[in-house]
């Protein structure tokens, strides 16, 4: 039980610093004001960040959150081509409605100099395991082609999406991200599909 409200207590934290820094901004938001919005102490804050920059690598964490918050609804789905339509579309229609675009790129780049730790391509995350289960599920279907790896599948289509939104990080937001995906991520799928 403890480890389950270190987490709660850790989430409290990157959620509402990531709401606050979306509504004023990283550089307006400070450490007070996380502790505030969050309800936890500053000794709770520094026993998880260093420092408010520490929280930009943290962004995963709120994309596994939204992640495990649509993971119910997509059983009502019946393929996994579907199924993994659905949980883009909701996915980047939270990517533009609540996180800055200013803050995504940094984290991207942030991913691209870092020597160390690269949360974005972490297989442990929520995300790749629920792909996997998906990819899983439609391979088990018969909806992807035999001589694609399930590995193959997941890696191919998360490298869509880091595209998409690098691409929409580089053109500074200037069209729809989750309408581009809608257009582009079928076409990807069906390369995937059992002829």
């Amino acid at each position: 039980m403890p480890k389950k409200d270190t987490r709660n207590t850790r989430m409290k934290i990157v959620n509402a610093a990531w709401a606050l820094f979306y509504k004023y901004g990283y550089d307006n938001t400070t450490v007070e004001d996380i502790v505030y919005e969050s309800r936890t102490s500053r000794g709770s804050f520094y026993h998880y960040f260093k420092s408010k920059d520490e929280l930009l690598s943290t962004l995963s964490s709120v994309f596994d959150s939204k992640y495990e918050e649509l993971e119910p609804a997509v059983s009502g789905f019946d393929t996994a081509m579907e199924k993994l339509l659905y949980l883009n579309r909701e996915l980047f229609r939270h990517i533009e409605n609540s996180v800055s675009l200013d803050l995504l790129a940094r984290l991207y780049s942030s991913q691209l100099i870092s020597s160390g730790d690269r949360n974005l391509l972490d297989h442990n995350r929520t995300y790749y395991k629920l792909l996997r289960a998906i990819v899983i599920e439609g391979k088990e279907n018969g909806e992807f082609a035999d001589e694609l790896s399930v590995n193959e599948i997941v890696r191919a289509y998360a490298m869509c999406e880091r595209a998409l939104i690098s691409d929409w990080c580089l053109s500074n937001g200037d069209y729809s991200l989750s309408r581009e995906a809608e257009t582009l991520l079928p076409r990807l799928l069906e390369g995937f599909k059992n002829n």
